[in-house]
């Protein structure tokens, strides 16, 4: 197994053990994380702070095994199906849980989990025809916007909380604005693969 392969794996182990820390409940073992108060108005919890740190580190390794495969010619099919499920247990799982918890709405997974499904078909019946459908910019910008915004809610939205502004819940409605967007342009470039012949 080459490194990107590693460095995927590595990432597929982390968002298990995020989802672990966010759903298990602790509370019924007895166990519970210290809560501590910033600047006299921000309440954060341990618990949070240390997902926060898992999921920042995996989002990393989604841009380092990415670079390196390309930069090595290390590419493999493996590579490529491990990367994709990789991205969605980290990301969709994550969604679904702060959703669940009440951190952020819950029209914003079910659009950008909804937009995700569409899109990879539209992938899946392209590569069948023999085209392979690369990212667009616009969502890859949804991404930027989507894992910037998910690290703000781990973090608590500081530094911005103390301006009372709510950047990660304006980046994470961004992402899902350019979800919906990035969606549709995937099938007008694409909607050739779908005409009956």
């Amino acid at each position: 197994m080459n490194l990107p392969n590693r460095i995927t794996i590595v990432r597929i182990v982390l968002s298990i053990l995020l989802l672990v820390l966010l759903i298990f409940p602790f509370d019924m073992c007895g166990i519970s994380f210290p809560i501590f108060h910033l600047f006299g108005s921000i309440t954060v919890s341990l618990q949070y702070i240390i997902g926060g740190v898992i999921f920042l580190v995996a989002s990393l390794t989604d841009f380092l095994d990415g670079n390196i495969a390309r930069k090595k010619g290390l590419v493999t099919d493996f590579g490529k199906v491990m990367d994709a499920i990789a991205d969605k247990v980290l990301v969709n799982g994550v969604l679904i849980v702060l959703a669940c918890n009440g951190l952020i709405n819950v029209v914003i997974p079910v659009i950008i989990i909804t937009r995700d499904i569409f899109v990879d078909s539209i992938k899946m019946v392209a590569g069948g025809k023999g085209k392979a459908v690369g990212a667009s910019i616009l969502g890859k910008l949804k991404t930027i916007c989507m894992m910037t915004g998910l690290t703000l809610v781990f973090f608590y939205n500081i530094p911005f909380e103390l301006l009372n502004v709510n950047v990660a819940e304006g980046l994470l409605y961004a992402a899902t604005v350019l979800s919906i967007i990035s969606g549709v342009q995937y099938y007008i470039v694409n909607k050739e693969f779908f005409k009956e012949k």
